[in-house]
């Protein structure tokens, strides 16, 4: 069946402000770049006219991509919230939470919370917005030992 989560898109409202966010603060890496248009965008989308550029991103671990898609050809401006049907965000596992959370608090970004670590002692958690409101949960694995238990009982 299912092999692996392939990536997670997320639709930006302006490119360059998502880049300087996922590319310049996060650290994640841009993999490809491409416009997309014509026929097969089209279809799979099931729109018309489709223009959108995605950009895939990567960290260096793990085979999971970030895409952030820029719509040229349809846009509604919505903003989700955590409670509205369907994703409500994006984990991401960090080295050092303390020290990305002081780096990009610094960057003008806000969070939810400072990190706080989780009642069963697993993770320091935290979360914050991209540009376009999209939450973001950073995670920092404090106790591995503790975690790969939890795998083996799922």
């Amino acid at each position: 069946m299912i092999k692996e989560v392939r990536h997670v898109g997320i639709v930006v409202n302006n490119i360059e402000n998502s880049l300087k966010f996922y590319r310049d603060l996060l650290g994640l890496k841009i993999i490809r770049d491409m416009d997309e248009h014509g026929n097969y965008i089209d279809n799979m989308l099931s729109l018309d006219n489709v223009q959108v550029r995605t950009i895939k991103m990567s960290a260096d671990i793990g085979n999971t991509l970030i895409e952030l898609l820029d719509f040229k050809s349809h846009n509604d401006n919505e903003i989700r919230n955590f409670y509205t049907i369907g994703a409500s965000h994006v984990a991401l596992t960090v080295d050092n939470l303390e020290d990305l959370y002081k780096h990009l608090s610094a960057n003008n970004i806000k969070f939810n919370a400072p990190p706080q670590k989780s009642p069963d002692g697993i993770v320091k958690v935290t979360f914050c917005n991209d540009p376009d409101g999209t939450p973001i949960e950073l995670v920092e694995i404090i106790d591995s030992t503790i975690a790969k238990d939890d795998d083996k009982n799922e």
